[in-house]
C-alpha cells in the first residue's frame, strides 16, 4: 500500500500466498492521504476504530495509535503487518471492543463497519472521551456510507458531512458538539426466544452490538435449533463461529453433561455467547474462546462439532472461511465424531464436506436452509 510515509508491504490474516483480496482498500489510502494533506495533528491520543487488517495504525504507527477492533483475525493480521514493517513491539496499543477505552481521544478515526448497530455501539463508548476539539474522520468505501451511517455520527458526536467520493471511496467528518445531550447506549440487548425450538425454546439471548441478527433469531439459526443432533451423555461438543451462543447453549440444556467450547473471531459474539449462558443458568461445563477457528484444539478431541458458516468477509463474499473450518473440524473430531452444519442451499456445502471428511449426509432440508452432516472416520 502507498502511503503518504511510504510503502507498506500488508497482509489479511491466516497469510494465503494464494489470497487474492487485499489487507486494505481505497478507503484507507484517502484516509491517509486527508491526513497528510490537512496536515492533520496527530500528537495527541490517536484511536483508530474497526482497522480491518491493521492498515491504518500500521501506517501511522510513528504517531503510537490506539486500534479498537472487533476482530480477533484483525487484530492478529495488525501484530503481523506491524512486525513487518519493523514497527517497536509496544509502539500501538491494540484494543478489543469489550475493553475499557481511552479516557481522552483527541484524533478519533473510523473505518465504518458493516454493522450500524456496532457502529452506535461503540461510538457511544468512546464519546466520553471525545471533546469539542477532537478531529473525527470517517472513512468507507461508497456503498458501505449511507444516509443512517452519517445520521449515527451526528446524533451522537456532532453535526456530520462527507467528502466527495474518490476511487469509490468517501470520508465522513464529523464536529463533535461542546455539550452534547448523548442517548442511552441500548446494547447489549436481551430478548426471549421463540417457541418450537427445542430446549432453547421461550430462553433469553443476549447479543452483543454487532453480533449477526442482533435484534431476532435469523432463520437459518432457528431450522438449525429444530434439527439439532439427539443428546448422548460426556460428550465434547463445540460451537464454532457462536455468534450469540444459542446452539451451544441448546445443547448444554439438552445434555448437561456436554462440555461444550463456544469460538468465535468477533469479541462481541463471544461475550454474547457467555453473556446467553449465564442467563439460563444452564448447568455443565462452558469454555468460551475468542480465537481463530479451531486453532488450538488438539487433534482427535472433539465429539461434535456445530456450525452455520459464514460467507463474508466484511463486502467481500469468500468461502474460505467455511473451507478452514471444515478442515480444522476434521482434525479436532475423534474418529466417529460428527460435524453438523447449517448453511443456504446454494453454497454447495455437501460438496466441500465430501472433499473435507469423504461423505457428506442430508439431515433436514427446506426450500432455503439444509442442515448436512459428515462423520470422521
Amino acid at each position: 500500500m502507498t502511503t503518504p510515509w511510504g510503502e507498506l508491504a500488508l497482509a489479511r490474516f491466516p497469510e494465503d500466498p494464494r489470497e487474492r483480496l487485499r489487507a486494505w482498500d481505497a478507503s484507507d489510502e484517502y484516509l491517509l492521504r486527508h491526513l497528510a494533506a490537512e496536515k492533520v495533528p496527530l500528537s495527541g491520543t490517536v484511536v483508530v476504530l474497526g482497522d480491518r487488517w491493521g492498515a491504518l495504525v500500521t501506517a501511522l504507527a510513528a504517531h503510537r495509535p490506539v486500534q479498537i477492533t472487533d476482530s480477533f483475525l484483525a487484530q492478529e493480521a495488525t501484530r503481523a503487518n506491524l512486525a513487518r514493517a519493523g514497527v517497536e513491539a509496544g509502539a500501538v496499543r491494540l484494543l478489543t471492543t469489550q475493553d475499557p477505552p481511552p479516557d481522552r481521544i483527541d484524533v478519533l478515526l473510523v473505518r465504518v463497519p458493516k454493522s450500524l448497530a456496532l457502529l452506535e455501539d461503540q461510538l457511544l463508548r468512546l464519546a466520553p472521551a471525545v471533546h469539542e476539539g477532537t478531529v473525527v474522520v470517517g472513512t468507507g468505501m461508497v456503498k458501505e456510507i449511507h444516509t443512517s451511517t452519517l445520521q449515527l455520527f451526528e446524533r451522537i458526536l456532532g453535526p456530520t458531512r462527507t467528502s466527495l467520493a474518490e476511487r469509490k471511496a468517501r470520508l465522513v467528518f464529523c464536529t463533535p458538539d461542546a455539550a452534547p445531550e448523548r442517548p442511552a447506549n441500548p446494547w447489549p440487548f436481551s430478548y426471549a426466544l421463540p417457541d418450537g425450538i427445542g430446549p432453547v425454546s421461550g430462553r433469553t439471548v443476549v447479543n452483543h452490538a454487532g453480533v449477526f441478527c442482533a435484534d431476532r433469531l435469523d432463520i437459518g439459526t432457528r431450522f438449525f435449533l429444530q434439527h439439532l443432533p439427539a443428546a448422548a451423555g460426556g460428550r465434547r461438543v463445540v460451537d464454532l463461529g457462536c455468534g450469540n451462543g444459542v446452539v451451544g447453549t441448546a445443547v448444554a440444556l439438552a445434555d448437561p453433561s456436554a462440555e461444550v467450547l463456544f469460538v468465535d473471531e468477533s469479541f462481541q459474539a463471544v461475550a454474547s455467547a457467555e453473556a446467553t449462558y449465564k442467563a439460563n443458568g444452564v448447568p455443565g461445563h462452558a469454555e468460551f474462546r475468542v480465537g481463530d477457528g479451531l486453532t488450538g484444539v488438539p487433534d482427535g478431541s472433539v465429539d461434535l462439532v456445530l456450525s452455520n458458516p459464514p460467507f463474508h468477509s466484511h463486502q467481500a463474499t469468500t468461502d474460505k472461511t467455511a473451507w478452514r473450518m471444515f478442515t480444522g473440524a476434521r482434525r479436532v473430531l475423534r474418529p466417529g465424531g460428527e460435524m453438523w452444519v447449517v448453511g443456504n442451499r446454494h453454497l454447495g456445502y455437501h460438496v466441500k464436506l465430501r472433499q473435507v471428511f469423504g461423505n457428506s449426509q442430508l439431515v433436514a432440508s427446506d426450500p432455503k436452509f439444509v442442515v448436512l452432516k459428515a462423520v470422521r472416520k
